[in-house]
């Protein structure tokens, strides 16, 4: 899945892609690279960020999305928001696939979802991206986790979306210290045994920094793939990162790796 900001505050690459021409062509680049997934997002979810309006939202996105579904159609386009107009917005233009930090904590979103058929991303998180930061301690982080996914995941089947519709996301980095994305990696295999399709998106954070592993977001490659390396043992996952063409040499190698092993 590849990251694709249209955004001006995006943590990583805010500013770079915010005309629908230059997304279009950024997402085009990501699919000829092997990205499975393009992920088309409007507002920037970073620690410390502040949301913006439906208007604007579906303004930033819909042109790419739209545009992204007509030229690849070997390609899922995914729309990376929490509100459930954006999502009815982007589904009409073409998406497949919601991808929503709140777990579907806009009352509606479920119920957009089953209505166009299509799939969604559950993702941890706690509080919202102004505040996720302020409180990371769990008494088990990983029991945590894996119980409010397994709960949301419950409510967004019952709403009628397809159990293999409903991806599971740990949320790397949101809500949680390095200590406890260490652990959510590690635990990677329990989530899975959930029975969904797992996503991780630990491309670029900033855990990767504190554990002396590039300081800049654009340095920080080599840390992202260690942080994936784990995904090549599981039955259905889906990595969500920036850098498309290097990570699929890594997990292409890596997975040759594993499998003569």
């Amino acid at each position: 899945m590849g990251i694709l900001n249209v955004t001006p505050d995006s943590f990583s690459d805010g500013g770079r892609f915010s005309s629908p021409p230059e997304a279009v062509r950024h997402g085009l680049e990501m699919v000829g690279d092997g990205a499975d997934v393009v992920d088309v997002g409007g507002e920037s979810t970073r620690p410390g960020s502040r949301g913006v309006d439906e208007a604007a939202e579906v303004a930033r996105v819909l042109p790419v999305i739209e545009e992204l579904a007509r030229r690849c159609p070997s390609a899922a386009v995914s729309v990376d928001t929490s509100k459930a107009g954006v999502a009815r917005a982007a589904l009409a233009a073409g998406a497949c696939l919601v991808n929503d930090v709140t777990a579907g904590r806009d009352p509606a979103m479920f119920d957009v979802v089953a209505a166009h058929g299509a799939g969604i991303v559950l993702m941890h998180m706690r509080g919202d991206p102004r505040t996720m930061q302020a409180d990371t301690g769990y008494s088990d982080v990983v029991a945590e986790v894996h119980e409010f996914l397994a709960d949301r995941a419950a409510a967004a089947i019952a709403a009628g979306i397809a159990p293999d519709g409903v991806m599971l996301d740990p949320g790397i980095g949101f809500g949680k210290d390095v200590e406890g994305n260490l652990r959510l990696l590690a635990a990677l295999p329990d989530l899975a045994a959930l029975g969904h399709p797992v996503v991780v998106g630990a491309s670029r954070k900033s855990f990767i920094a504190r554990l002396g592993a590039g300081e800049a977001p654009e340095s920080r490659l080599a840390g992202s793939l260690a942080a994936i390396a784990g995904t090549v043992r599981l039955p259905r996952v889906v990595v969500r990162v920036h850098d498309v063409a290097e990570t699929v040499r890594f997990l292409t190698v890596l997975g040759a790796l594993e499998g003569a092993a």
